[in-house]
């Protein structure tokens, strides 16, 4: 890599942390190419070569976060021993994920980022699918051995990651009911019990 393109990558980095922090102080009114040019520092020229328009910088930013999520979690999967302890690593890797990242999945579980993946859904979708194909490629033989009900990528991610997604907007909602430690503990033997072949 070029001294170039290094500095440029490290400008990019520096316009989506000033991102997200302007997002989680600001929220998506606040979110403006003049509050990111402020918060980092970097000119007006600058963010609109990297990310062409405040439009294209929410984009890289759901893009960097939704990446790192589910690297996380595709790793977690395909390091476990067996199908039960991949759903419980799936799980508790995503928990802790939101945990330790607080800002990033408040962002990424917010409406807006939800909105916002609406209208660019079928590129999105292209996008994940390429991400969760490693999944399918780890169902698919656990399906057919019977350690997994026979369904399919969409409503396994549905039965294992609906439950973790729902407890998760709570949690970074701010609702006092909800315990992260307690759904690290309950949900994973709960939803393997979803999926679990007969």
């Amino acid at each position: 890599m070029s001294p170039k393109q290094h500095r440029g990558e490290i400008t990019a980095d520096r316009l989506l942390d000033a991102a997200l922090q302007v997002y989680v102080t600001e929220g998506e009114r606040g979110f403006t190419v003049k509050a990111v040019r402020d918060r980092s520092g970097i000119s007006l020229g600058s963010l609109y070569h990297h990310f062409g328009s405040v439009d294209g910088l929410f984009a890289a930013l759901a893009e960097r976060w939704l990446s790192r999520l589910l690297g996380e979690v595709v790793t977690a999967l395909w390091q476990a021993p067996d199908a039960e302890a991949g759903v419980r690593a799936v799980v508790e890797t995503y928990l802790r994920f939101v945990r330790e990242n607080r800002d990033a999945a408040l962002f990424l579980h917010s409406s807006d980022a939800d909105r916002h993946g609406m209208t660019r859904g079928r590129e999105l979708r292209d996008t994940q699918e390429a991400r969760l194909s490693p999944v399918a490629r780890w169902l698919e033989p656990r399906i057919a051995s019977g350690e997994l009900a026979p369904l399919s990528t969409a409503l396994f991610e549905s039965l294992v990651l609906g439950p973790v997604v729902g407890t998760a907007r709570r949690w970074l909602s701010g609702y006092d009911d909800v315990d992260l430690d307690e759904a690290v503990r309950v949900l994973p033997e709960r939803i393997w019990r979803s999926v679990a072949g007969e």
